[in-house]
């Protein structure tokens, strides 16, 4: 006795050269110089939204309320500085310096060319030489007795 599985491809045996010359065709048209770039733009549209959409998925989705109250807390900030803001009309840099700041930033300025002045010794100068090194074992003998 036939299976069930049998009788219907006994039924169809007929239709698997026709479905081969289909599926042929469809592969040739697919192979088209056309096609393939499509196919590449395509897929590195898909590409760039998969990336682009990715962090919006792994990393704001699952935390909105809590980006949400951040947004919510710098909105506040910002309404805050700005009305607390100096409305004089001068810009940061316009602002006069007093004669005493000035005084005391040329003293360091001073100050600071003298550290760093080259204080070189003078090459006719005797230098002072180290001993000659002493083997390490005879320090620690003398550490150890």
């Amino acid at each position: 006795m036939k299976t069930p599985r049998e009788i219907l491809l006994g039924r169809h045996q007929a239709a698997g050269p026709k479905l081969d010359a289909i599926r042929k065709q469809a592969l040739s048209k697919l192979s088209h110089q056309n096609t393939q770039t499509e196919r590449q733009a395509a897929s590195w549209v898909s590409l760039i939204f998969h990336l682009a959409g990715a962090p919006w998925r792994e990393l704001i989705l699952p935390s909105r309320r809590i980006w949400m109250g951040l947004g919510a807390v710098w909105a506040v900030l910002i309404l805050i500085n700005v009305l607390q803001g100096d409305h004089t009309g001068r810009a940061a840099g316009s602002r006069a310096v007093s004669p005493s700041v000035m005084a005391s930033w040329q003293v360091q300025q001073r100050w600071m060319n003298e550290l760093l002045a080259d204080r070189a010794i003078p090459p006719d100068t005797d230098r002072p030489r180290n001993p000659a090194p002493r083997p390490r074992s005879e320090e620690t003998r003398w550490a150890m007795a």
